[in-house]
């Protein structure tokens, strides 16, 4: 089965309970959206939610930076990309965005997961098998252009006197 690069959820709804008293979409559920595709995107790599019950291995999530880029509001409806951007035998870079389904970014996630035995729990490597797939979509996501907001940092530039 081909891995589309980057991997791309299907749409999804804004729900009402998610829209805040500013009228948009609370900064929390942008986390949800990207979390649900990513899931779908764990899943194709085989660390889906039997891998965590049968072999009692999973992903946290050590760092997320989220930017976001403009407001969601509950008409719209939008897909989560997933590029695999870099990963090590326990740890996986991930660069999301958010679109609506007209095309225009509303917000972006980069994040670093860990790989982690649930029996500790601990940092540990990736299972051969899991290794395998995770190293095929990292092959198919190469050919992607390194995403210009990946790498971001948070600062304020100093003002001049």
């Amino acid at each position: 089965m081909p891995i589309p690069a980057p991997f791309v959820s299907r749409p999804m709804d804004i729900e009402k309970d998610w829209i805040d008293y500013n009228g948009h979409l609370n900064m929390a559920y942008y986390n949800v959206l990207f979390d649900r595709c990513s899931d779908d995107a764990f899943e194709m790599m085989g660390m889906g939610p039997n891998y965590a019950k049968d072999r009692r291995l999973t992903i946290y999530t050590a760092e997320v930076h989220v930017c976001y880029v403009q407001e969601l509001h509950l008409e719209h409806k939008v897909t989560v990309s997933f590029q695999l951007i870099d990963h090590d035998d326990k740890r996986l870079r991930v660069y999301q965005e958010i679109r609506h389904v007209d095309d225009w970014l509303a917000a972006t996630s980069e994040s670093l997961s860990l790989h982690v035995d649930m029996s500790g729990p601990k940092v540990a490597p990736f299972p051969a098998d899991v290794l395998a797939r995770i190293e095929a979509m990292r092959a198919a996501h190469a050919a992607l252009p390194m995403p210009e907001r990946a790498g971001r940092s948070i600062g304020i530039k100093a003002r001049r006197a």
